[in-house]
């Protein structure tokens, strides 16, 4: 018998005069009959925090690296104590600063306790917390300080310079610029040219002590922050959050993981390295402060990310799919590495564990033997006490997710969400191999439907059931900061379209199979899922990234590949060139080869033939924030890819028409 993991509470209905088909309303099976009532001691974000003060005084909280003697040294703590009293006296100083409950404040920087503490003071005093992207060029900052009317920033030494840019036309209106250390003389001069106050956090910290001002707590209802989500067109979107919004989904999450056996304690350690700005790790820490947990953050350079982990020692870890995959490529780097007898050894080992939790078994239980003289290894290489794995913001290669699952010795699972839906509006179980490629079952305070999309062939009502997803409950967005229009095209009849293609599996849970705008369709009239085509063709060891595109004018599709370094330099060397890396870009030899490549992993995950890329251009240089090719989130741009390579798709198409016309 199939275990179900959701319950459909809604039939769904066939469409008509216009409207759409929409599917069964299905909710987490902890909300079947109503939804949970809240806590009744923590309604806003401030009580989150607030109330484990009181119950976990000298737990630490936040973690951060020193820079010392020219390398950065083991992690420092402030307990939540230490924390508290930073938070009282940063509210203090931006109070007697001007700042009246409701007044905007933004925080601009890489992850650190001082970005938590100004977030938790704004808190304190009913201020709006207003993430500024830490990846995000002078542009968008100046568009979120301008379009939130944004009073105050907390900025990171290293963004001041782009804070104080003359570009940064809106930074005129700041009364104060507060930087997470101190500021330069040059920077000083520069703000007050602007008319901006400038201080150094310590200042900050002294200008609260001496002017002590009582909090004024939120109330459910007030906003906690406008997070502003880059979009992969146009200027960013403010997504308005309340307090209730932040508190229901903390209160839901942690009912979720009350079923489970492993329970997140105060012994937990989270590294925290996806931007603060972004919905899931903020979400992730208000969750893990409510439960009395640690947080400690990296050190700023995602690419020595083993550095912290195995510095910190994690038990938990959260990343998009680019981090998993580059863990995935490591291990499979020193696995090719071993001699073949061991090569052997493991392989066997994998298959053998895997069979078992493909039975069933759970995880731990599956094959201590293999744990033991294999992946007891891999689990070091990431601190060695790592329990919960999770990936988010694109979906996750099932080869991948199959990997870890079976050789990190924790629990993987996939969730989905938006900065709209206030994180995770579904997550997948631990143990539960059946969500293999899926991204779970509804969170404890949604509601997801699928709707009709007709022009796609996709249908809610038809075998499997497909459509875009929809969500709504109590943890949903309050609207879009100041665009009323934007609000109603995305929110009909009380739900969230997410723009999403999700299809609902026989056992309740969703999987992710689509991007409403991301399909096309060839001149044959094939329609073609270009998100779907990237993350599997994503897989193929030479390729660091890749950006699939089609031409409904044309048959077939190109892309443009990102080379994996290391393993193109490998070829070329086999092959006998003794060219550097950007120069055997060049090839004609490496273009054939990786076009090879591509087609055997299209061959492995039987791809249909119009859905194999028929030609490429190599590219030394990953897609780049910079070029504004993608997002802060890493999500490609399409049109501003279309148009930064269009000279060169246009020679590719020619070419291969000419080819095809002899």
């Amino acid at each position: 018998m199939v275990r179900v993991f959701a319950a459909a509470v809604e039939e769904g209905k066939a469409g008509g005069n216009g409207k759409p088909s929409v599917g069964p309303v299905y909710r987490n099976l902890l909300s079947k009959n109503e939804f949970p009532s809240p806590d009744p001691d923590i309604s806003t974000a401030w009580d989150l925090f607030s109330v484990s003060v009181k119950k976990y005084p000298d737990s630490k909280m936040l973690g951060w690296r020193e820079f010392v003697n020219g390398k950065y040294g083991g992690y420092q703590w402030k307990t939540y104590k230490q924390a508290n009293e930073e938070v009282l006296r940063i509210g203090s100083a931006l109070r007697a600063s001007g700042a009246e409950p409701g007044c905007r404040v933004g925080v601009y920087g890489a992850n650190c306790p001082e970005w938590t503490v100004a977030m938790e003071a704004c808190a304190a005093h009913s201020l709006v917390c207003v993430p500024l992207y830490d990846t995000l060029g002078p542009n968008a900052v100046n568009f979120i300080i301008d379009h939130a009317e944004v009073d105050f920033v907390f900025v990171q030494d290293k963004k001041v310079k782009e804070l104080l840019n003359p570009s940064c036309n809106a930074a005129g209106r700041l009364k104060a610029v507060v930087c997470f250390t101190s500021l330069t003389n040059e920077h000083k001069e520069k703000a007050a040219e602007l008319g901006t106050i400038p201080y150094s956090w310590q200042e900050f910290l002294v200008m609260g002590k001496e002017n002590p001002t009582e909090i004024v707590p939120p109330q459910p209802f007030n906003i906690c922050t406008i997070m502003y989500t880059s979009g992969t067109s146009g200027d960013p979107k403010g997504v308005v959050l309340t307090h209730e919004t932040v508190a229901n989904f903390v209160r839901g999450m942690d009912l979720f993981m009350e079923q489970f056996e492993d329970k997140m304690t105060v012994d937990d350690v989270y590294l925290s390295f996806l931007p603060l700005a972004h919905i899931l790790d903020r979400m992730i820490e208000e969750y893990f402060f409510s439960k009395g947990a640690s947080v400690g953050y990296y050190h700023g350079d995602l690419n020595a990310l083993r550095d912290d982990l195995m510095e910190l020692k994690p038990t938990f870890l959260a990343g998009v799919p680019r981090v998993f995959e580059k863990i995935h490529e490591g291990i499979v780097k020193a696995l090719d590495e071993l001699n073949p007898i061991r090569r052997r050894v493991f392989d066997f080992l994998y298959r053998y564990k895997l069979a078992w939790m493909n039975m069933g078994y759970k995880q731990k239980y599956s094959s201590p033997l293999a744990d033991l003289l294999a992946f007891r290894k891999v689990k070091a290489k990431l601190g060695g006490r790592l329990r919960l794995i999770v990936s988010g913001g694109a979906p996750l290669s099932s080869e991948v997710e199959e990997f870890l699952r079976v050789t990190c010795c924790a629990f993987v699972v996939q969730g989905y969400g938006l900065t709209e839906t206030c994180g995770p509006a579904t997550l997948g179980f631990p143990d539960e191999m059946c969500m293999m490629g899926a991204v779970g079952a509804p969170a404890v305070y949604n509601e997801i439907r699928l709707e009709e999309v007709p022009d796609m062939g996709y249908n809610p009502l038809g075998e499997p059931p497909c459509g875009e997803i929809c969500v709504k409950g109590k943890t949903m967005f309050a609207g879009y900061y100041k665009n009323p229009q934007l609000t109603t095209e995305s929110i009909q009849d009380g739900w969230f379209h997410t723009g999403d293609i999700g299809q609902i599996l026989p056992n309740g849970v969703i999987k992710v199979i689509d991007r409403k705008k991301n399909l096309i369709k060839l001149s044959q009239g094939e329609y073609i899922a270009l998100e779907h085509l990237e993350n599997v063709f994503g897989i193929t060891p030479i390729v660091d990234d890749i950006w699939v595109y089609g031409d409904s004018f044309k048959p077939m599709l190109v892309a443009v590949v990102v080379l994996h370094e290391e393993n193109a330099m490998k070829w070329a060397n086999a092959s006998g060139y003794k060219d550097s890396f950007h120069e055997i870009c060049c090839l004609e030899q490496l273009r054939q080869h990786v076009l090879l490549e591509l087609k055997s992993t299209g061959e492995r995950n039987k791809l249909r033939g119009f859905e194999y890329i028929k030609g490429v251009i190599l590219e030394a240089k990953p897609f780049d924030i910079e070029k504004d090719l993608v997002t802060a989130t890493l999500k490609k741009k399409r049109n501003k890819l279309l148009k930064y390579y269009q000279a060169e798709i246009d020679g590719l198409y020619q070419k291969l028409g000419a080819q095809r016309g002899r």
